[in-house]
């Protein structure tokens, strides 16, 4: 019989008992307080809390765009610890295994979605064919078949973050990181965004992190971890 380590998925990313705290003048905020948190491939997370939780800053802290306080604990990637990365091991760390998603959408205004999709590509040095062969196939995948020569200004609310979702998934990440992905869409375009990710969710085993307020998220969610004052209150399935 197999035991229960050998059939747990292993941990992608895993943070010990990090803080962050940030410096306004003479005072200090603390944003995340010691927080301890793994997440594996093919999971479907949600971190939630009221405004000024730590959502975003502990996504940002997984996502290698931040990092914990010296003094605190650490964030292992893959079972690399990330302290002993130089800042282009990181950049190339969060661009081979990463993608991120965010709610302004971030897309480069004087690219076409097929261009902006194939960036992440262009900076891993994959040949033009190659790129072009990949974003045609993701903007397919993603119900845009047709927009590939349109620029986001002539895109909807609901194209762009289909745009943006294709994008995070150019370099095959292990997880993509959303930030309030569904904060600037109407419910209903919330709804197709959150059925296609979970779609590629399941079908290609990525595991999806948001920080979000949205109950529509939050609901379909497998794992909802809530966040108060920078610190976890409780971690369980949904």
């Amino acid at each position: 019989m197999a035991s229960a380590a050998s059939t747990s998925p292993s941990p992608l990313i895993v943070a010990s008992d990090v803080s962050r705290t940030y410096h306004l003048g003479a005072s200090a905020v603390p944003a995340v307080r010691g927080v301890s948190l793994s997440i594996a491939r093919g999971e479907f997370v949600a971190l939630r809390g009221p405004s000024g939780s730590g959502k975003t800053t502990l996504l940002n802290l997984l996502g290698l765009l931040d990092s914990p306080d010296p003094e605190s604990g650490r964030v292992m990637v893959e079972g690399r610890d990330a302290r002993a990365l130089s800042e282009n091991q990181r950049s190339d760390l969060r661009r081979d295994r990463f993608g991120f998603v965010f709610q302004t959408f971030n897309l480069i205004p004087v690219l076409t979605s097929e261009e902006n999709v194939a960036y992440p590509m262009a900076l891993a040095q994959v040949p033009a064919a190659e790129r072009r062969r990949r974003a045609r196939a993701l903007l397919q995948s993603v119900g845009l078949s047709g927009k590939e020569g349109v620029r986001p200004d002539l895109l909807s609310g609901g194209q762009r973050q289909r745009v943006a979702i294709a994008r995070a998934l150019a370099n095959e990440p292990s997880v993509v990181f959303a930030d309030e992905p569904t904060a600037n869409l109407d419910s209903h375009t919330s709804e197709e965004i959150l059925d296609l990710m979970r779609e590629i969710n399941a079908a290609r085993e990525v595991a999806f992190l948001f920080a979000t307020h949205d109950p529509l998220v939050v609901r379909r969610a497998r794992r909802v971890v809530t966040l108060h004052d920078g610190a976890v209150e409780s971690d369980v399935p949904a």
